[in-house]
């Protein structure tokens, strides 16, 4: 990461270059090279082209040459009022026939896929819109943006037209006109037109950072395991510990992070003693109308006593309490909903619900222990290191040897309520929650419906910055290395006194940069709960990490059976659309997944090649170690892709969710090689008319679809561009276990597959070795990880050979038209396997003790040498079942 420049003054932009700018709005319409793009656009609408506005940034010089170099394709709508207001409307013109992709916010803090053909189509609260022009082979964005103290979004209009809302989120603050509330750029490459306009706003707003001017966290290319789905809010210290331990002393791998989630703070509600922790909560939901009562650990965490994991004598642990509790929430849950409509309804069952929830919470008391959360009654002592979180990350830190990090969770407000008025020394407020009509359109959420019963303890914006110290240091300090901030996308809820939205949340992201910098490294976050343009345009100037999916659901929270199949699926669309935008500005993180779920295999198709960490939520002594070692090296280290997933073109405007015929295509890439994996996501999707998603079980069934080496987007890494000129291509299907070859005017390798399913498909350039034109060579990696080309650490050809360094353990997959005259292994002639269509062969023994495998081909007088680092046992590793039938076209086939 470069630091930071000064401010560097971009004016006269006109003068830099001798291009004419592509859009011009006249006639009452936008176009774009000629092509009208918006009709019908009101009088009231002005375009300003990019390189008329001076830009005061920070930004280091490659991101201003870059926005530079496409000001002529840029530019920015504003409209203006007659009167003005805190909330305005406007629309921009109306378009039909058209293909588009936008993002908008199904709840508060989600955002997902959706496209149409017209302005009417468009979802409330749209974050951006891509429309295809065809006529001229190329691609607009459109994306509402900030302008001083508002922020927009798009909405639906009627008769085709595109409604753009700005709003300050306070009665106080208001304007009438806006001369850039809304940014369109135009590109022929629709990866390159995403990362062209988020570099030209980070230019423009100069109040966020783009991912490549920041430092990852050192999770990024680690397998981890959260608290979450394993006890919710029942999470104690013997059961992490006990969860730690499973994976090491069971599975033989440890993780390399752990997440303490929700449920380990100290936090109660407001008619409780505010010297006393809420007791006995389960499920998510119990806790969001609770406030943070102090800044220090819960005490069950507190009452932890130092070296208590370490002796031979270590507290026992029963796996089925947690469950049981989840078990019993679930059902107090269900019934609260119950007596709720009962409520509303005037039913005559009320009286025997409310009899079931007594009973129900009296049983949860009973398996907590009759409320006792304490671990143990121990006095810890005089020094605070004797006991307390700070003695259980270092008890930890001393069990588990390579566990690098820890992190806990905590809401942006510091709990879901907030912080309690009168408890901290911070100065506190319950602010009642006000939701912006275009929170209307949004689907019903629980944790939406219990904040605003509750409302919020806002530490006041002055104070933010001491908010996140005083909770950061002190955790520092304990031993954690970061935290997972959730329920982000709040502020908006509570802004009317403190100067809108945009100002309450760059006083807090303000405070959480300045913490993180100081207590985490500059790095030690990740974000949660954060899908609204507010969030990336205002908090991540330091920010580097953030989900970009909802959350993982094994269930169907409203009771759809089907919802544990489809719900999986509608998982990856969120994540591999929105990381088209949000991957500008954070690594997308796809979120942790249980390995023993149903469609745990389908889940962990995605993240093998998300390019980011990998991380369970596994119950304890609930693992598929087999799947999680398809994923993980026995070090804990995952085969990072060096990219993050991104659809197809191809799947760029289509559906699929519920289209009956599109299956998910995302591409990524490796050093050596491209990715691209298909999963058949078909079963659900949202509903416009009912605002949620829902099932559609008409869509789950087998799916026809086919892929070629061309829709991997090699152009978008500088170390992988030289591999599309390659003339030939191995190709490997990782969960059928076949190899093909492939050239770029090859048909395109055609499958059926079936619902929740998926394929790996890399993409490996063949070379001719130098010296010898007639053996041709393509190292495929450690097939029995899911990204086998991620295996490949180091590679070189030299005359005659090739050097290769591989990671990981099992049988090692290369292609070569000739058969090598003999294998070595550390100096030892071995067995090697070469079949005359090219597939070469050779399993590592599994001996070795993470030490540098040497293999060595020899071609006559050259070799080709191969070092497989960190091997594990073979047989660990499990040949995964094939998911496609095929029809294929191809020269080889195995």
């Amino acid at each position: 990461m470069a630091p930071p420049n000064e401010p560097h003054l971009v004016t006269s932009l006109t003068k830099s270059t001798s291009l004419e700018n592509v859009f011009d709005l006249s006639d009452s319409k936008l176009s774009v090279r000629g092509v009208p793009l918006l009709t019908q656009v009101p009088h009231n609408v002005s375009f300003t082209p990019f390189s008329s506005i001076p830009h005061s940034s920070d930004a280091p010089p490659s991101i201003l040459h870059r926005v530079l170099a496409a000001s002529h394709r840029a530019g920015f709508l504003g409209f203006s009022h007659a009167q003005p207001s805190d909330r305005l409307m406007n629309s921009l013109g109306s378009f039909t026939d058209r293909n588009f992709l936008s993002i908008f916010r199904f709840k508060t803090w989600w955002s997902t896929q959706w496209v149409g053909t017209s302005g009417s189509d468009l979802q409330m609260e749209t974050q951006w819109i891509l429309l295809h022009v065809p006529e001229i082979n190329s691609y607009v964005i459109i994306i509402p943006i900030i302008e001083r103290t508002f922020r927009s979004a798009l909405h639906p209009g009627t008769d085709s037209h595109v409604m753009i809302c700005a709003e300050s989120g306070s009665t106080k603050v208001k304007a009438s006109s806006f001369d850039a509330i809304a940014y369109v750029h135009l590109s022929e490459n629709p990866y390159n037109l995403f990362r062209e306009a988020y570099s030209a706003l980070r230019v423009h707003l100069n109040t966020f950072r783009l991912l490549e001017e920041k430092n990852l966290p050192s999770i990024v290319d680690k397998f981890g395991w959260c608290t979450w789905d394993a006890f919710y809010l029942s999470v104690d210290p013997v059961g992490v510990f006990h969860g730690l331990k499973d994976f090491a002393d069971i599975g033989g791998i440890s993780p390399r992070f752990v997440i303490i989630d929700d449920g380990w703070q100290s936090i109660n509600l407001d008619g409780d003693d505010p010297n006393e922790d809420a007791k006995n909560l389960v499920l998510g939901g119990q806790q969001m109308t609770a406030r943070l009562r102090r800044f220090e650990e819960g005490d069950k965490f507190k009452s932890y006593k130092g070296g208590l994991i370490l002796g031979p004598n270590s507290p026992s642990f029963d796996p089925n309490k947690p469950k049981a509790l989840i078990s019993k929430g679930i059902e107090l849950e269900h019934l609260e909903k119950d007596r709720d409509r009962a409520i509303e309804s005037g039913s005559s069952d009320l009286v025997e619900i409310e009899e079931r929830i007594k009973k129900v919470k009296k049983e949860i008391d009973e398996l907590f222990g009759g409320g006792n959360q304490s671990i143990n009654n121990s006095e810890c002592g005089e020094k605070a290191e004797e006991c307390g979180l700070k003695a259980f990350t270092r008890d930890l830190r001393t069990k588990f040897k390579g566990l690098d990090d820890i992190y806990v969770w905590h809401a942006l407000c510091g709990a879901w309520g907030g912080v309690r008025p009168g408890t901290t020394h911070l100065k506190s407020k319950i602010i009642p929650c006000k939701l912006s009509p275009g929170l209307d359109g949004t689907m019903q959420d629980l944790a939406v419906v219990k904040i605003v019963e509750g409302s919020i303890g806002l530490v006041h914006p002055d104070h933010a910055n001491e908010l996140y110290e005083s909770m950061h240091s002190y955790l520092a300090k304990s031993g954690v290395t970061g935290v997972k901030i959730d329920v982000i996308h709040c502020l908006e809820y509570v802004s009317d006194e403190y100067g809108g939205r945009v100002e309450l949340a760059k006083s807090y992201y303000d405070g959480l940069t300045n913490s993180i910098v100081k207590n985490f490294n500059g790095s030690g976050m990740i974000a949660s709960m954060e899908q609204c343009n507010d969030f990336f345009f205002l908090g991540t100037k330091q920010v580097s990490m953030a989900r970009v999916g909802d959350d993982f659901w094994f269930q169907d929270p409203n009771g759809d059976p089907m919802g544990v199949f489809w719900l999986q699926g509608l998982h990856m669309i969120h994540c591999s659309y929105n990381s088209l935008w949000m991957g500008q500005m954070i690594q997308p993180d796809w979120d942790m997944f249980q390995s023993d779920h149903v469609c745990a295999k389908f889940h962990a198709g995605s993240r093998a090649i998300c390019g980011s960490q990998v991380y369970v939520s596994d119950s304890v002594g609930s693992h598929d170690f087999d799947l999680i070692k398809s994923l993980v090296f026995p070090d804990g280290t995952v085969p990072r892709c060096i990219h993050f997933p991104l659809p197809t073109r191809d799947c760029l405007f289509k559906n699929p969710l519920f289209d009956h015929k599109t299956p998910l295509k995302i591409w990524n890439l490796n050093k050596y090689g491209g990715v691209i994996g298909v999963f058949n996501c078909q079963g659900a999707g949202w509903d416009p008319k009912e605002h949620k998603f829902k099932g559609f079980p008409e869509c789950y069934k087998p799916l026809e679809g086919s892929v070629h080496v061309s829709e991997v987007e090699w152009d978008q890494k500088d170390e992988t561009v030289h591999m599309a000129d390659a003339e030939e291509y191995a190709v490997y299907l990782n969960q059928a276990k076949k190899l093909h070859l492939m050239t770029p005017k090859s048909e395109a390798i055609k499958f059926t597959m079936q619902p929740s399913t998926f394929e790996l498909f890399s993409f490996v350039p063949v070379t001719k070795l130098k010296g010898r034109n007639n053996i041709k060579f393509a190292p495929i990696g450690i097939t029995s990880m899911f990204n086998n080309v991620g295996t490949i650490q180091e590679m070189e050809y030299v005359e005659n050979g090739a050097k290769i360094k591989v990671k990981g353990g099992g049988n090692f997959l290369a292609y070569s038209n000739e058969s090598p005259k003999k294998f070595e292994l550390n100096g030892v002639d071995v067995s090697f396997e070469w079949l005359p269509h090219g597939k070469l062969t050779v399993r590592t023994s599994g001996n070795e003790r993470c030490g540098l495998v040497v293999l060595t081909y020899y071609f006559g007088r050259c070799l080709l040498s191969c070092f497989v680092g960190c091997c594990n046992d073979p047989s660990n590793f499990q040949t995964p079942g094939s998911t496609f039938n095929y029809e294929l076209n191809q020269l080889i086939q195995f």
